[in-house]
């Protein structure tokens, strides 16, 4: 065994007893492929002594055929249980292996490092307090390195082992340890992790294992098993928040009601006032129950039957908290889901989702963002595949309490079950709740209606990411004739050759339409071009480049138009071409027509043309061709 013990033989129910109030730390080892963290886990358990002579005979055995460490016991198919893996020589599944020592006990799980199995070293990182990331020292901190730290700090892990391995392999260069560790101390830099150590080892060799290394003298640090029976993991529990999901509600008579479950968060004692959610009803605890009797205090991890001096109504699924807890009440959240199964995760398909002790259908409605585990960057996705991490927007069918997975992971976090075949398909990490602001807000306007402005959950920075380009207002304005339709025209074709989202809105064209209700006076023409303008915008607001052709003749409704958008996003294009060539063209006869007095408020016979006085951009047809109009305008985009 790990530790030799008298009492095993003489008194073995005390030895038990001892055994069983022990402290429990749970964690993972992770790393890239080779990295040896089978072996790591092989070696604490040999060095421990924690090998059953019946195991150490079968791995010895299997060295033979399927170890790597030549004739030397290949540690690593301690835990490298399944055919698969000891033929490929790496860890498909997590492996769970218990050990102890006189300060502590231990459950490890041995995750993968391969990409396509994130889903399970998610998984095993899911009830870890501690995590042992392990970088060859030969190559250094790794794409799987920043992978699974991002994954172990995703699932709220606080205490972080950078085990630095196969020292052996570079001579035990305490130069080379030091370039690892300020190496990794960047990822570390953008870590919510609290406490992260480093330690050099060698696995294979056994140093700085169990054991410190006399190779290695230069190192001041604890060796990693003294490492881990020291982590202090109690702080870690939220002990301030009171929640109690109710698993089963027991009433084996008339005379007994309780409400079973495992507290996940806060202290809880008889005469404490709880409340009740999503009810919200209040009561005093009475008694706290379990097996072995009565209790004075709960903490958080105990199991527990909890009376009321109150008749209640609570059933599976509801909370107990401190009365005075403020637990927000919603039919959505915002939640960071890890995707586990084959078929990919499709937004506004109904699943069925376990929080807690509660079960509602819920669906996603938006996939803000998807993270690329090996880089970090944030991008667009439709769907998630499997392995896939992406922070979502959930919708529900019923209101439930919602809390930050950082705050209360018991609480906090979630599962996604599909409805037909009842398979987990993925697992999620609650963010914030959706319903924590109204879905509007009052803005000031001096629209004639009782209106607010609601507020849309896909932004225009979700749809410009999906066009792959920001919205954009390109107004022109000039005289008529002076070519504004033609070279609106142009730049949109040229813009749609190299793959713009655009959309004309041309002034004639909008005559016939949206405003064909409206003459040529003065109030009628501010009125058109304002119709323009948020025509305009809204084009903008869908991640589309938005070309006008108006004359527009007067500046103030321009400068009101340039207002609806944020700045650089408005283009004012001044086709500046002289009057009289724009009547030597006359390409619609309008000129003919306002000389002979046919037309009236016509710009630039008999009503007046604003010019611009600091647009974007000047151009001159009468000396300029197309072609090169063009060219200036995509260099001003």
């Amino acid at each position: 065994m790990s530790h030799t013990s008298t009492m095993i033989s003489e008194d073995i129910e005390a030895y038990l007893k001892e055994h069983e109030q022990k402290d429990l730390l749970r964690f993972i080892t992770c790393g890239s492929v080779d990295d040896g963290k089978s072996t790591l886990i092989g070696r604490l358990l040999h060095d421990s002594k924690m090998i059953y002579e019946d195991q150490l005979a079968a791995i010895t055995q299997a060295s033979k055929t399927s170890g790597t460490t030549g004739d030397a016991v290949d540690l690593a198919l301690l835990v490298d249980g399944l055919q698969s893996e000891r033929e490929q020589g790496i860890t498909i599944d997590v492996a769970y292996r218990f050990f102890s020592t006189d300060k502590r006990k231990f459950i490890i799980a041995d995750t993968p490092g391969h990409e396509q199995y994130t889903r399970n070293m998610a998984t095993g990182a899911s009830t870890a307090s501690l995590a042992v990331l392990l970088i060859d020292a030969r190559y250094g901190v790794q794409t799987q390195t920043r992978r699974h730290s991002f994954i172990a700090d995703l699932l709220g892990i606080q205490h972080l082992v950078v085990a630095i391995n196969k020292m052996d392999l570079v001579d035990y260069s305490q130069e080379r340890y030091d370039e690892i560790v300020a190496e990794y101390q960047v990822i570390a830099d953008k870590l919510g992790a609290r406490d992260i150590r480093f330690v050099p080892l060698s696995a294979l060799k056994g140093d700085n294992v169990v054991n410190r290394s006399e190779a290695m003298d230069w190192y001041e640090g604890p060796a990693m098993l003294e490492l881990l029976e020291t982590v202090e993991i109690t702080h870690d529990q939220n002990r301030r928040d009171l929640r109690l999901p109710v698993q089963y509600v027991n009433r084996p008579n008339l005379d007994f009601r309780g409400y079973c479950g495992t507290l996940a968060a806060g202290v809880m004692s008889p005469g404490q006032r709880v409340r009740a959610l999503p009810s919200g009803k209040v009561s005093t605890v009475a008694r706290l129950v379990t097996w072995d009797g009565d209790l004075e205090v709960a903490y958080p991890g105990q199991a527990i039957t909890v009376t009321l001096e109150d008749e209640i109504d609570i059933s599976r699924g509801d909370w107990l908290v401190a009365e005075d807890d403020e637990v927000p009440l919603a039919n959505g959240f915002e939640a960071d889901i890890v995707w586990m199964h084959e078929t990919a995760l499709e937004p506004d398909k109904l699943y069925d989702l376990k929080l807690a002790t509660r079960d509602v259908a819920g669906k996603v409605k938006a996939i803000d963002y998807q993270v690329d585990v090996n880089t970090l960057e944030q991008r667009h996705a439709d769907h998630l595949d499997l392995n896939a991490i992406a922070r979502c927007q959930l919708e529900l069918t019923a209101p439930v309490p919602v809390d930050d997975y950082r705050t209360s992971p018991g609480t906090g976090s979630f599962i996604i079950i599909d409805r037909l075949t009842n398979i987990t398909v993925g697992a999620g990490m609650i963010h914030r709740p959706l319903d924590s602001e109204l879905p509007y807000e009052f803005r000031e306007h001096d629209s004639k209606a009782n209106v607010v402005w609601n507020r849309a959950s896909v932004t225009q920075a979700m749809r410009e990411h999906l066009k792959g380009h920001s919205g954009k207002c390109v107004w022109f304005t000039g005289l008529s004739g002076s070519g504004k339709s033609s070279l609106a025209n142009a730049l949109e074709v040229e813009l749609n050759r190299r793959g713009y989202h655009t959309m004309l809105l041309d002034g004639d064209n909008i005559r016939h339409g949206l405003c064909k209700d409206l003459g040529m006076g003065e109030a009628d023409r501010a009125e058109n071009i304002r119709r323009v303008g948020e025509v305009a915008r809204l084009f903008a607001e869908a991640g589309i480049i938005v070309i006008t052709a108006f004359i527009s003749p007067f500046r103030a409704d321009r400068d009101a138009a340039r207002e609806l958008f944020n700045d650089g996003d408005f283009i004012e294009v001044h086709v500046d071409t002289p009057l009289d060539i724009c009547e030597q063209r006359d390409p619609k006869g309008l000129y003919h027509k306002a000389r002979e007095g046919k037309i009236r408020d016509f710009t630039g016979i008999n009503s007046p043309y604003e010019v611009p006085k600091a647009a974007e951009v000047t151009v001159n047809t009468e000396f300029m061709n197309q072609q090169e109009v063009i060219n200036l305008l995509l260099k001003a985009l």
